[in-house]
């Protein structure tokens, strides 16, 4: 037999028994000491999961590596197995992936709500408007800038299907007045601020951005479509090295009592009102039927 057989071999040998080892040492299939959280930029953005974070960390001695990016974005990476868990607000998008397969579990977690912010002038004047159909037509009407965060996010899937309701589909290739900012909420209300445009944006977001955003004032909400639900959704453990314990144990922190109430009192006494409201054990449904009011 060749010298180059032999060690060839060999080679396979070593891989048999190096494979053979791992498997009989328990090795989990994955990276036991890091969690990959796939969420929005719209959730980090508002400072939530700084404090919350590091509690998870504390208590279960492992590393969570936290990818920002749009909902749409979060979300094909729970589809392609690249994190572990997803944080996410696009129901519908949600409950595709739970239908798939993708995620083994999505349990709702939290909600706010969509307010339509714009110049303190109010150029379209739809102020105190609480049907946001009928302020989009207005501002499409009056030719006034919407910036749009036009990635794909959670906030951008439910601009469009507002646009929708109202009977609109505005592009940046056939309207002047629509801006396709192409980033996230926070570079996307930067972008209103200079601009004098209006803009969607989740109430948590805005609130902790407010003090950078003096030229924008809240002026279309209380329509119950803007209603705004946060899911944490567990990724399929056979689509590779998903650390499955940890984001089971991830989950059931988020739905902890204490962590919970954690949420609700988030920057409650800085702005007088919650940037988010507990919603472990409700449904969408039931939030929506009493029109988002807290229990």
């Amino acid at each position: 037999m060749s010298r180059a057989l032999v060690l060839g071999w060999f080679a396979l040998v070593g891989f048999v028994l190096f494979g053979l080892t791992a498997a009989c040492s328990g090795d989990p299939g994955y990276n036991e000491d890091e969690l990959i959280l796939a969420t929005t930029t719209s959730l980090k953005d508002s400072g939530l999961l700084d404090q919350l974070v590091p509690i998870f960390e504390a208590e279960h001695e492992i590393t969570v590596k936290i990818i920002a990016v749009g909902t749409g974005a979060a979300l094909r990476m729970g589809v392609e197995g690249n994190a572990d868990v997803l944080l996410t607000h696009a129901p519908a998008a949600e409950l595709q992936l739970l239908q798939a397969g993708d995620v083994i579990s999505r349990t709702l977690v939290a909600y706010n709500d969509f307010v339509v912010v714009g110049p303190a002038e109010d150029p379209a004047g739809v102020a105190g408007l609480t049907d946001v159909s009928a302020a989009l037509r207005t501002i499409a009407e009056s030719g006034a800038t919407f910036a749009s965060r036009g990635d794909d996010s959670g906030t951008h899937k439910k601009e469009l299907i507002l646009w929708s309701d109202a009977g609109l589909s505005p592009s940046s290739e056939s309207h002047d007045w629509y801006l396709d900012v192409g980033q996230g909420m926070s570079a996307t209300l930067t972008v209103a601020n200079q601009r004098g445009a209006y803009a969607l944006t989740d109430r948590g977001t805005f609130l902790a951005l407010s003090e950078d955003l003096a030229g924008l004032r809240p002026l279309v909400e209380g329509d119950p479509r803007l209603l705004n639900f946060y899911s944490v959704m567990e990724v399929d453990g056979d689509k590779g090295r998903i650390n499955v314990v940890a984001a089971q144990a991830f989950s059931a922190f988020l739905t902890r009592d204490d962590i919970q109430a954690m949420i609700g009192d988030y920057l409650r006494e800085r702005y007088g009102q919650p940037l988010f409201i507990p919603a472990a054990g409700e449904t969408e449904e039931g939030i929506s039927a009493r029109g988002g009011a807290a229990n």
